[in-house]
């Protein structure tokens, strides 16, 4: 078992990986009384393409696949509800996918051995048949109908979808109704061979737990099974251009105040950094010239453009970063201009820069102290860098002003679109 401290906050990760694959992270907070646990594969809707396991030739899924074997893991055979079982052991169960991974959790103080033990038993142990496969996709498409009614859902994804050409990562993670109704059993279970397979997995434990005792315990459970040898995985490679796929798009939705988002697709390979590097500057970056501090932000709000502040959000792939800004407006052409000439002219001071070094470390404090964000962010980091990152403290002091500024001058923020919803 190897043992990290993480730097500055009196906190250690232990991390084991089992003989099938599996690899444990741990970090323990025997302060609370609560314990947190996730196991993720890493399997989302981006893997949408690929040589299933024991096959050679590349072969393509219906789009949502990753969201809907997901619901279909709580299915179980002899008709028990695992949450039901976690309900009864005091605890919260839940699930969710994302582009990237799949996850399953629980969250309860008391029987951890039991609660471990059951989220690893019915996540590795799948059961399909022609009949609730044909159940849950009613179900699906309700829920994809339900996004569809929902304003900022379809904000969010249209203007995914008019950013990106080729990659997936325009399709929701739900799909759409064409692709969830092509869905069968045979293909639940190609995908979840080829990708739930221990060396493609990973657990996170954070709370109030021993670190040897939680390893034992999984240890002593996956033992008990038996898993084919985990081979990598040949997936498909999207060669994304820069440019968008549509520069403008207006929707007719029944609302009361018009909504915009202006999306900036980022080749961040051409800046010669690395994700975690283009991520934390231009985090920073952004706050500084859109954020809820920003100037700009507070005179929208004076000149009674806005009434609540901008939001953004950043989409990663391998290739880009999307900047997504969002607000909410009955000026939607001045808001749409004031945004667009503020990315025009991004500046920033060594004194905001250095402030904002200051409020993202006092964030991430913050952060350490909650064991559900400090396990989120053990995940991302699995996810992003295959590795825990333990040093974002020195890591943020580090960054540098003049650094910035050179990616102000070098960012090309000339691949963008905008979507706005209007009032019928």
């Amino acid at each position: 078992m190897k043992k990290t401290n993480i730097e500055k906050l009196k906190l250690e990760v232990y991390e084991e990986t089992l003989e099938n694959g599996l690899s444990i992270y741990i970090i323990p907070k025997n302060n609370c009384n609560n314990i947190y646990a996730t196991f993720s594969t890493k399997y989302g809707s981006n893997n949408d393409e690929f040589i299933p396991l024991n096959e050679k030739k590349m072969k393509s899924f219906p789009l949502g696949i990753a969201h809907f074997l997901e619901h279909k893991m709580f299915e179980m055979e002899d008709g028990t509800d695992p949450f039901e079982i976690y309900s009864n052991n005091g605890a919260d169960a839940n699930a969710n996918t994302s582009n990237y991974k799949t996850t399953y959790l629980f969250s309860g103080p008391e029987f951890f051995k039991e609660n471990i033990n059951y989220l690893l038993d019915y996540v590795q142990k799948p059961y399909f048949t022609d009949k609730n496969v044909e159940k849950e996709k009613g179900i699906i498409i309700q829920e994809i109908k339900m996004y569809q009614d929902d304003p900022y859902s379809v904000l969010y994804e249209k203007g995914l979808y008019n950013s990106f050409i080729k990659h997936p990562i325009k399709i929701p993670v739900i799909g759409d109704i064409k692709n969830v109704s092509q869905i069968t059993k045979e293909d639940l279970y190609t995908c979840y061979n080829t990708f739930y397979n221990p060396g493609n997995m990973f657990v996170v434990v954070t709370g109030n737990v021993d670190p040897q005792e939680v390893i034992e315990i999984i240890k002593q459970n996956q033992n008990n099974k038996e898993f084919e040898k985990f081979k990598p995985i040949k997936q498909k490679q999207y060669d994304e251009p820069d440019k968008v796929e549509k520069e403008i798009d207006t929707i007719k939705m029944d609302i009361n105040i018009p909504k915009i988002t202006l999306n900036y697709k980022i080749n961040y390979n051409n800046l010669n950094l690395d994700l975690r590097e283009i991520q934390s500057y231009l985090s920073i970056i952004t706050d500084i010239n859109i954020g809820s501090t920003s100037i700009l932000n507070e005179k929208l709000k004076n000149d009674n453009v806005i009434t609540s502040n901008l939001d953004y959000t950043f989409i990663y792939t391998d290739k880009h970063i999307l900047l997504t800004i969002l607000g909410e407006t009955e000026k939607i052409e001045l808001l749409s201009s004031k945004i667009e000439e503020k990315m025009n002219n991004l500046e920033i001071t060594e004194e905001e820069f250095e402030r904002k070094k200051l409020n993202t470390i006092s964030s991430y404090i913050f952060m350490s102290d909650n064991i559900f964000s400090m396990n989120e962010k053990v995940m991302n980091n699995i996810i992003k860098y295959n590795e825990v990152k333990t040093d974002d403290i020195e890591y943020i002091k580090n960054l540098s002003f003049k650094k910035a500024t050179d990616i102000i001058k070098k960012l090309d923020l000339t691949n963008k679109c905008k979507v706005i919803i209007e009032p019928k």
